[in-house]
């Protein structure tokens, strides 16, 4: 009789655990087919240490990822991608972000040569400084500097024809700090994937020295702005790195 009892109970055990463990497989199912957030974080707190514990924490953490860089891209600023890689150190988009940080920090980068572009000045002060000793000796002089300041300004007048034709527009693709190769690679990725946005260009790789070391960028330069505004409205489209680099 005490047998009998003692295998009624085992029985009943055996029975209750496997049918928590039938329950717990069909609420696993139900929670991956759900596949959402909310679905696997009520999944724990009915099993916190269960057979499907550590995949549902995994779940979760991937879906927040591709939840925050979603709502990173939408928001397409510096901050924005800087407080995800404060996030996602090590995750799946952490190199594309960085990408993209790299990209805005450097975005202006173009447009301070520009003013450098105050370096011509120095270049064009010491012209009248030559000028000022020649006259002095000969009285013929005074003529021939009519002619030479007329040729500068043909060559002036041409610049901006050939300026518009081109176009002063450019795009920077990526900034990268493992070296021109990375560069390289990158757009030999994006050409054979938009062959179509990026057919007919040329693209260029400079170095930029920085406190942290040296970036290499990618870009495309003598764009038109309608052309260069197309190029990273169809990249971004499809979750490309693009910034424009207005003249």
């Amino acid at each position: 009789m005490v047998i009998k009892q003692a295998f009624l109970v085992v029985s009943i055990a055996l029975a209750l655990a496997l049918s928590g463990c039938s329950r717990q497989q069909s609420d696993w199912e139900r929670t991956r087919t759900a596949n959402t957030a909310d679905a696997y974080e009520l999944f724990l707190k009915k099993y916190p240490s269960g057979e499907f514990t550590g995949q549902a924490k995994a779940q979760i953490k991937g879906l927040y990822e591709e939840r925050d860089w979603q709502r990173a891209r939408d928001s397409d600023t510096l901050e924005a991608y800087q407080a995800f890689l404060k996030a996602y150190p090590e995750g799946k988009w952490t190199e594309e972000a960085r990408i993209r940080v790299e990209n805005f920090t450097l975005a202006t980068a173009p447009s301070t040569p520009a003013p450098a572009g105050a370096e011509t000045p120095p270049a064009a002060a010491p012209k009248p400084s030559k000028p000022a000793p020649k006259p002095s000796k000969p009285a013929s002089q005074p003529s021939k500097p009519a002619p030479r300041s007329s040729k500068p300004a043909a060559v002036a007048a041409s610049v901006p024809a050939a300026m518009k034709r081109h176009g002063s527009y450019s795009v920077q693709l990526g900034a990268f700090k493992s070296g021109a190769q990375a560069a390289n690679t990158r757009w030999a990725r994006l050409e054979q994937d938009y062959a179509g946005v990026l057919s007919g260009l040329t693209p260029k790789v400079s170095a930029k020295k920085l406190a942290s070391g040296t970036l290499y960028r990618l870009q495309v330069a003598n764009l038109s702005e309608k052309r260069a505004n197309s190029i990273c409205q169809a990249l971004k489209a499809h979750a490309q790195a693009c910034v424009l680099i207005r003249p």
